[in-house]
């Protein structure tokens, strides 16, 4: 799976969320009562088109998911940011069309991808990633282990928020 931006026409919100219409309605789940509330913000970003913001999660056959990413500045840190939030999720992951370990593998994939971006597109030493609730942290517990192969310098996780500094980043940030 592949982090990509939301673009017309093949990764627009539009589409996206007809597919996932289809989804919730292959198991009988009025869509228009599933989506109202979780995609309502999607819909007022997209209203006037693409936004560079919003990255969907694609296996190049459906998306799994969407977030917004935004690269700041905060006074906490020294250098720019990757910041990660506002995670929706396909419903086949909601009304357990797929099993629960192919959630934690999506979940997982689209922080990668955040991680990824962190490095190409959108370079960052600093990732804070907001998860879709604290009982998502189980899935990145084990990042938290400071180890010579880690990518991370640090790495917290504070209920739904995971905060990490990446080590070549800093490296590169002090040479």
């Amino acid at each position: 799976m592949r982090l990509l931006p939301m673009k017309e026409p093949d990764r627009s919100w539009r589409s996206i969320k007809g597919q996932w219409k289809k989804d919730a309605e292959s198991v009988s789940e009025d869509f228009s009562t599933f989506s109202t509330g979780s995609f309502s913000a999607y819909d007022a970003l997209t209203k006037d088109g693409d936004n560079p913001n919003l990255y969907c999660l694609s296996d190049g056959e459906r998306v799994h998911a969407a977030c917004q990413v935004s690269r700041l500045m905060m006074s906490k840190f020294p250098n720019p940011i990757l910041r990660a939030r506002f995670i929706v999720v396909s419903p086949i992951y909601e009304l357990g069309i797929a099993e629960a370990g192919q959630y934690a593998q999506m979940m997982v994939a689209l922080f990668s991808g955040i991680v990824w971006l962190s490095r190409d597109t959108m370079t960052a030493s600093h990732i804070r990633f907001f998860l879709k609730s604290p009982g998502d942290a189980q899935y990145f517990a084990a990042l938290r282990a400071s180890t010579p192969g880690s990518l991370f310098s640090e790495f917290t996780i504070d209920g739904a928020l995971i905060e990490c500094s990446l080590k070549e980043a800093e490296m590169a940030e002090s040479a």
